[in-house]
C-alpha cells in the first residue's frame, strides 16, 4: 500500500463485522457532488470509472441513483477494497462491479485485480478529495489515464479543496493546507492552475468549476476540440 494513503477506519469509525467503512465525509457530500455527475448522467448509459473510492459510500449510493449507469470503484487501499466489496455485497446492485485495484502513482495504472471486461472508454471518470492526500505523481498518473480512458464526450470529475492563482479560497483551507504539509511535505491543496496544466497535456479542458459546500469544489473536465 502506497505511504500516502489514508486509511478509513483508523481515525474514523472502526469497519461492521463484515468490512463495511463508514466516511463522515461522505454523509456530508454525497449529495452536492451528485447534483453535479448526475446532471451529466441523466438520460446517458454507459461506464463510470470511480477513482479512489475510499470506504466505497459513493460508490454504493451513485450506482443506485443511476441504474442505467455501470460504476466501477476502485482503490490502492486493501482495506479500502474489501470495504467497497462489503459495501457492494450490501447493496446488490447489478450495475455495480467488484472494485478494482489501481495504483493512480503508477503511469499505467497498474491493475493488480484481473478486470477482462474493463470498457477501453468510460463516459465519466470520478476522483474524490484523493488529489491534495496524495502526492504530486497521483495527480500527474489521474490525467495521464485519464486521457487514454475517457470517452471523447466524456467528463472527468474532480472533488475537494483547491486554490486559485496561488491563493487560497477560504482561511478554513490555508489551515487545512498547512495541516497536509506537516503530515506529508508531498500533501496539500492543489492550485487549479496546475491541475488545468496537467489536463491540457493529456487534450482535456477544464470546462466547469462548481462551488460546493464547506469551500470545496467539482472541477468538470472534457476533451480539448482540437
Amino acid at each position: 500500500m502506497p505511504e500516502f494513503v489514508v486509511e478509513f477506519g483508523k481515525d474514523t469509525p472502526p469497519a461492521e463485522p463484515d468490512g463495511r467503512l463508514d466516511a463522515p465525509a461522505f454523509h456530508r457530500n454525497h449529495g452536492p457532488i451528485w447534483s453535479v455527475v448526475g446532471d451529466f448522467l441523466s438520460g446517458r448509459t454507459g461506464d463510470v470509472l470511480e477513482l479512489g473510492s475510499g470506504t466505497g459510500q459513493h460508490a454504493v449510493t451513485f450506482a443506485r441513483a443511476a441504474p442505467d449507469i455501470v460504476w466501477w470503484p476502485s482503490d490502492c487501499n486493501d482495506a479500502h477494497l474489501r470495504s467497497i466489496e462489503a459495501w457492494r455485497r450490501h447493496a446488490g446492485l447489478a450495475n455495480l462491479r467488484p472494485p478494482l485495484a489501481i495504483d493512480l502513482s503508477a503511469a499505467d495504472w497498474a491493475l493488480r485485480l484481473a478486470a477482462p471486461s474493463l470498457p477501453e472508454r468510460f463516459l465519466a471518470v470520478l476522483c474524490i478529495n484523493v488529489l491534495h492526500i496524495a502526492p504530486w505523481q497521483v495527480a500527474q498518473g489521474l490525467f495521464a489515464g485519464v486521457g487514454r480512458r475517457i470517452a471523447a464526450d466524456g467528463r472527468l470529475f474532480v472533488y475537494g479543496p483547491f486554490m486559485r492563482d496561488g491563493a487560497h479560497t477560504a482561511d478554513s483551507n490555508a489551515t487545512f493546507d498547512a495541516s497536509l504539509r506537516r503530515s506529508n511535505p508531498e500533501w496539500g491543496v492543489r492550485d487549479v492552475v496546475d491541475i488545468e496544466g496537467l489536463a491540457g497535456r493529456m487534450n482535456l479542458r477544464l470546462a466547469e468549476t462548481v462551488p460546493m459546500p464547506a469551500n470545496n469544489m467539482v472541477l468538470v473536465f472534457a476533451r480539448s476540440a482540437s
